[in-house]
């Protein structure tokens, strides 16, 4: 029986039209589609009172005793994962695995970790400004990051929320579009603005603030990558701001509640 070899279609450049149809699945299977419906929601929130005077949640508590909306949300967090695999999986090639090609691995960890770390003091410290701006301005909607009434499983269920994000939004907007854009003969600042601005899209639906927050954090991290060349920093970034932000909430709420409090 021969041994099982890529055939030349697997390893062949493919064409402009499928490059446009994967690009298109992956992102329907994941960000697109929370774009869309991210997008809608500010319109419709738009239409409905100040957005001041509206919250929204990003990670909802469960009763203590809905034991089974514990392990849905478990459940609902890992198969996130899933557009993440896709992603690297159609990214790999014969000589070069996915993980390699946008160095989303553990090689010079500690310079990945440094670089996460002055990424946040770089985005995330403003970005929260930002977010508390137009709170007081009334343009952003107030963001429940975290549920304020914890249980034992609240935390290491926040904790797989900012993995979640920080691979899911850095893999697919950073890794694999700027693969495949770069592929369809994309200049490097088309390709960075244009994944700033479907950052920002899918999260519209915080408000104002926060949409251009992510748009700049999407110009930052691309400008990084196409310089570093590696996700992994940004992805120890992001994880690292969504842990602040999540973790750090309720102490937020409870010093600041004409800002990060649920309104009046």
């Amino acid at each position: 029986m021969a041994a099982f070899t890529d055939s030349p279609a697997a390893t062949s450049t493919p064409s402009r039209a499928r490059l446009w149809w994967e690009i298109g699945i992956v992102l329907a299977l994941s960000l697109g589609r929370s774009a869309v419906y991210s997008v809608l929601a500010l319109v419709e929130a738009l239409t409905r009172a100040p957005l001041g005077d509206q919250q929204t949640s990003l990670n909802p508590g469960a009763a203590p005793s809905a034991v089974w909306d514990v392990i849905g949300q478990f459940l609902d967090a890992f198969f996130t994962f899933a557009p993440v695999a896709l992603a690297i999986y159609l990214l790999w090639e014969p000589a070069r695995s996915g993980f390699a090609k946008i160095g989303l691995t553990f090689e010079r960890f500690g310079r990945n970790l440094g670089g996460g770390a002055l990424l946040v003091l770089v985005i995330g410290v403003p970005g929260l400004g930002l977010y508390a701006l137009g709170r007081v301005m009334g343009i952003t909607v107030q963001v429940d990051a975290s549920p304020i009434d914890s249980s034992w499983w609240t935390v290491p269920l926040l904790l797989l929320a900012a993995l979640r994000a920080g691979l899911l939004e850095e893999v697919i907007m950073v890794g694999y579009l700027f693969d495949r854009l770069r592929q369809l003969g994309w200049n490097t600042w088309a390709i960075i603005l244009s994944t700033a601005a479907l950052r920002g899209s899918y999260h519209a639906y915080q408000g104002f603030g926060p949409l251009i927050g992510n748009m700049a954090m999407g110009v930052v991290f691309g400008w990084v990558y196409s310089r570093w060349g590696r996700v992994m920093p940004l992805v120890v970034a992001h994880v690292l701001i969504d842990i602040v932000a999540f973790v750090g909430y309720p102490l937020a709420a409870a010093w600041w509640p004409g800002v990060f409090g649920p309104p009046a």
